[in-house]
């Protein structure tokens, strides 16, 4: 069905086109959700995972930057999702950047974007959620940045974060913080450690108030090249989550550079700046997890994430080591069924090599 409708959808502009699929999705879920799971129905125990607290039915996740407003979860569940990732949501309501602000890469299989973190702001995303609780069947994750706002420094971008971890850590499972987004003055993220230490200080500070305790994950920016060596501020942003115990991490955010593109360089210069995501991503995003995982001695789950857009892509940085995969802008190019695909791909390896458990295969190649 997608491949039918995906011309029409490849006639609008990427962002025309996501807004109408969000809205067929919200429509489904209201009208005919039950014929939609019965159509992407596949589930297997040997994909299913304990982690956080919570069981993962599958490793497959959505990514952050597909539902921002976290408008669909029960679709996203029914299409097959092993769970869902919404966001990233900002203290305050955000417009985002002028458009056009996303565009497709089709040569690459690939996106960029410079959305600028548009969002309904955290407290409509908390009050959407809370009341969609009850339909949730599936681990949630709450991705969140600083307000898209160059006049939001210091501390003020430290209670930013604050405000939003308390509207949104009621109706999560996990919190994302995504310290990799560059939406200050200077292109700077709170990946500097110094700032990302203050970040965790603050953040640990407000889990102390009862009920406000989640997990915290930490979204990275991809490497430089797909061969992360020795790198010290890699060495400095481990050493300061270790001191504050983050309950895992998410490998990788888009990336700022063009490395591994194929899309000509005059079409390029006409998109201009944004982040990169899909393809080109792939072998440093799990590059990324297979060094986590050293660094930590796998005892940090990982979610891998840029550029998983069938099953080798999964399987791959599963072996790297993440326990986790998440996928978005594989979506825009194959439609929903990528979902069940993956998870079929997934246990024909396991089947074919042996594995009694997706959890066996985590980090076999690390």
């Amino acid at each position: 069905m997608y491949q039918l409708l995906r011309p029409l959808l490849f006639r609008m502009s990427p962002e025309q086109a996501h807004t109408a699929s969000l809205w067929a999705a919200r429509m489904a879920q209201r009208t005919v959700l039950p014929l939609v799971a019965s159509q992407y129905r596949f589930e297997d125990e040997r994909l299913k995972q304990r982690l956080w607290g919570n069981t993962f039915p599958s490793p497959v996740g959505l990514a952050a930057g597909a539902d921002k407003n976290a408008q669909a979860v029960p679709f996203w569940e029914a299409v097959g999702f092993g769970f869902v990732e919404v966001g990233s949501v900002s203290a305050r309501p955000a417009a985002g950047n002028p458009t056009p602000r996303a565009f497709r890469l089709p040569e690459d299989q690939a996106l960029i974007n410079r959305l600028g973190l548009n969002n309904e702001g955290a407290e409509a995303v908390a009050e959407r959620l809370e009341q969609g609780r009850s339909d949730r069947s599936r681990p949630l994750g709450v991705n969140l940045a600083k307000t898209h706002d160059p006049d939001i420094m210091g501390e003020a971008a430290l209670e930013d974060f604050r405000t939003s971890f308390r509207h949104l850590v009621g109706p999560a499972d996990y919190v994302t913080l995504n310290v990799s987004c560059p939406n200050t003055p200077d292109g700077g993220t709170f990946e500097d450690p110094a700032a990302l230490d203050t970040l965790l200080d603050a953040i640990a500070a407000e889990q102390k108030a009862p009920g406000l305790a989640v997990p915290v994950l930490i979204k990275l920016s991809p490497p430089l090249s797909d061969r992360v060596l020795f790198d010290t501020r890699l060495e400095e942003i481990l050493a300061v989550t270790t001191a504050h115990d983050v309950d895992g991490f998410i490998a990788t955010n888009t990336a700022p550079d063009r490395q591994g593109v194929q899309t000509s360089d005059e079409r390029l210069e006409e998109i201009g700046a944004g982040g990169l995501s899909g393809p080109p991503l792939e072998d440093r995003a799990t590059r990324l997890v297979q060094y986590l995982y050293r660094a930590t001695d796998g005892e940090i789950p990982i979610v891998g994430v840029g550029g998983v857009h069938d099953a080798a892509s999964a399987y791959a940085k599963i072996r790297a080591g993440a326990s986790l995969v998440q996928l978005y802008t594989a979506l825009v190019y194959d439609g929903p069924g990528l979902v069940q695909e993956i998870k079929e791909g997934l246990v024909a390896r396991l089947r074919d090599e042996g594995y009694a458990s997706i959890t066996n295969v985590v980090g076999v190649d690390a």
